[in-house]
């Protein structure tokens, strides 16, 4: 790699860093080129080159978007033991709560429902990889045997249901008590054996 190509790929990050704060603020459904290389120090001609298109620099948000859901999926997962799934969908919650995380999460769904209303954009995928992501999580915080059973399965589909819908709300009305306290109605009913109760069939 060549001095200039690595200065090149080093713009390139910085910009997409900056990029990506100006998103979290202002989101991606009205992005235009020359309001975003104005806020973060750049010019359209440069944000272009670099990226390729804008559906390339949409791209590379998308990215930036979905790494840090992972980064905080991977913090997630090595903290419980295997049998802990109100606890983690607890802890999920204290972390989608909490303020400073409120524009991420505003992007994630704004993403989450372009993916849906544009399946074969630059968004494709990004929802079916979210909802996989974080079943992922509810999953391995299952013990083995419940993990393959179809009570299983709809537990963890309706924990995210629930978060989901929790979250939806929370960005909605900022309401963090009532939203917590539909979190924790429904994590009650997990803990006294009421929140599923479906046949302990084997998945297939």
């Amino acid at each position: 790699m060549t001095g200039q190509s690595r200065e090149d790929s080093a713009r390139k990050q910085e910009l997409l860093q900056r990029a990506y704060a100006y998103v979290l603020q202002h989101g991606l459904m009205t992005l235009s080129l020359r309001p975003l290389a104005q806020a973060i120090g750049s010019s359209p001609r440069v944000l272009l080159f670099l990226f390729g298109s804008k559906e390339g620099l949409v791209q590379a948000l998308l990215a930036r978007a979905r790494a840090a859901e992972l980064e905080f999926l991977n913090d997630i997962r090595p903290a419980g033991r295997p049998d802990d799934f109100a606890d983690v969908v607890r802890r999920v919650w204290q972390w989608l709560v909490a303020k400073e995380h409120r524009a991420m999460l505003a992007l994630w769904l704004e993403t989450y429902a372009h993916s849906v209303v544009e399946p074969e954009g630059p968004y494709a995928q990004f929802a079916l990889r979210t909802v996989e992501g974080w079943l992922g999580l509810l999953a391995n915080h299952q013990t083995a045997q419940r993990r393959r059973t179809r009570a299983g399965a709809n537990e963890r589909a309706l924990a995210l249901a629930v978060l989901r819908g929790a979250l939806m709300d929370l960005l909605a009305s900022g309401d963090e008590d009532r939203t917590t306290a539909l979190v924790d109605a429904w994590l009650s009913g997990i803990a006294s054996g009421r929140s599923v109760s479906l046949p302990q069939d084997t998945l297939s």
